[in-house]
């Protein structure tokens, strides 16, 4: 197992609120340290605030694009490659944030597209559609859009980005990146109860080990400790797929029928772990993340409606999903949706970081070229009821 991030999260006064952004990148230097003391991989540390509406406000388009240029320069500064500037609420500010990204290349963000409370934004979820087209025709191979995502029903404290951002006072939070475990626990296990089992004894002890440290940083530091977002987050290492390990149950290729059981196994084992838990706290099915599950997707094992019932009981919602780049915004709109509606109607959080790719169709394969991705085949975004499996 391995730390993918510690995220702290801070409120800022203004864009030009340097301290507390310097004091967060020197606890999670801190953190890092001792964390890797304890024999723990800490691939990276990441900064979130609160919704860049609240220290931007009044701020002309040309106000907010310069000085989420002054964030990017703290970035280099600090040595900071991931720092989110939180979600945007209304259509005015989401409509700015592919001007954003452009303009720079450590900054994340999200949309507010709904949640239990107020239902679905309806407007807001238009011009987040709106957005992501944009980002993926305004930004080079479209590749802005793995730093932005549309959330529904997201809360504070979600260690992993895009969906990311804080309120109150400065927190942390620890991400996982865990699929070795999930494959260590299958491999031994002959059925689903047994699978359960295994899963379950392994992961907690690795996640309580870990909260006892985490709680130690809290005290050392005085700072407040959210939790682990205990979701079985996947490794770009061959080895360690999430789809190869499902594959070891013995009910198929990931996407066959099966899928489903297992997904709703694992999260239910996650949702047990006797530590303090926040974000998703789910199984993340990013499919431009894991070598085995973009491998099943270009060999057309499941859909993008397949991905929408696993996370029905399951993780983050659609993650890294590769579009043609002549989807047109209302079908993204669609979407987002439905997305927005699971969301709502399970009272889960869920998002959606989708990839139209410029210049592709479906069946194609991506370019990425990203450390950070796998290639994998476009999805259509409406796959035929005959579709060969």
């Amino acid at each position: 197992m391995k730390i993918r991030t510690i995220t702290t999260g801070i409120s800022l006064e203004s864009p030009g609120d340097r301290a507390p952004i310097q004091k967060a990148a020197q606890f999670n230097a801190q953190a890092q340290q001792e964390l890797e003391t304890q024999g723990y991989e800490v691939q990276t540390t990441r900064i979130s605030t609160q919704s860049f509406e609240n220290y931007l406000p009044g701020y002309t388009l040309f106000e907010i694009l310069d000085n989420s240029e002054k964030l990017e320069e703290i970035c280099h500064e600090f040595n900071l490659d991931f720092f989110n500037i939180g979600c945007a609420t209304t259509p005015e500010v989401i409509s700015i944030i592919p001007a954003i990204l452009k303009r720079t290349e450590k900054i994340f963000c999200s949309s507010t597209i709904g949640d239990v409370q107020t239902g679905i934004n309806f407007e807001s979820l238009q011009a987040s559609a709106q957005t992501i087209h944009r980002i993926s025709t305004e930004t080079v191979n479209g590749f802005g859009n793995f730093r932005f995502c549309a959330a529904a029903n997201c809360p504070p404290g979600i260690p992993f980005f895009p969906a990311s951002y804080h309120e109150g006072d400065s927190a942390f939070s620890l991400g996982l990146e865990s699929a070795d475990l999930l494959t260590e626990a299958f491999s031994n296990s002959k059925t689903l109860v047994q699978a359960e089992t295994n899963l379950t004894e392994i992961y907690a002890a690795h996640l309580i080990k870990l909260e006892s440290t985490a709680s130690q940083l809290c005290q050392e530091f005085n700072i407040s400790y959210q939790g682990i977002d205990a979701s079985l987050a996947p490794s770009l290492d061959k080895t360690n797929s999430i789809a190869d390990a499902y594959e070891k149950l013995g009910f198929g290729k990931f996407g066959h029928s099966g899928t489903l059981a297992i997904s709703a196994l694992i999260t239910r084992v996650l949702k047990k772990i006797p530590v303090k838990l926040c974000g998703y706290s789910g199984l993340m099915l990013p499919v431009c993340e894991d070598v085995g599950l973009a491998k099943r997707a270009s060999q057309g094992t499941y859909n993008l409606t397949d991905l929408l019932l696993y996370s029905s009981v399951c993780g983050c919602g659609l993650d890294t999903v590769p579009l043609p780049g002549t989807i047109s915004v209302e079908q993204i709109e669609a979407i987002l949706l439905d997305v927005a509606s699971l969301a709502i109607k399970l009272d889960k959080p869920l998002s959606a970081r989708l990839f139209p790719i410029p210049g592709k169709q479906a069946g194609e394969m991506t370019e990425f070229n990203s450390p950070y991705l796998v290639e994998c085949k476009i999805f259509n975004p409406q796959p035929s009821m005959n579709q060969s499996r």
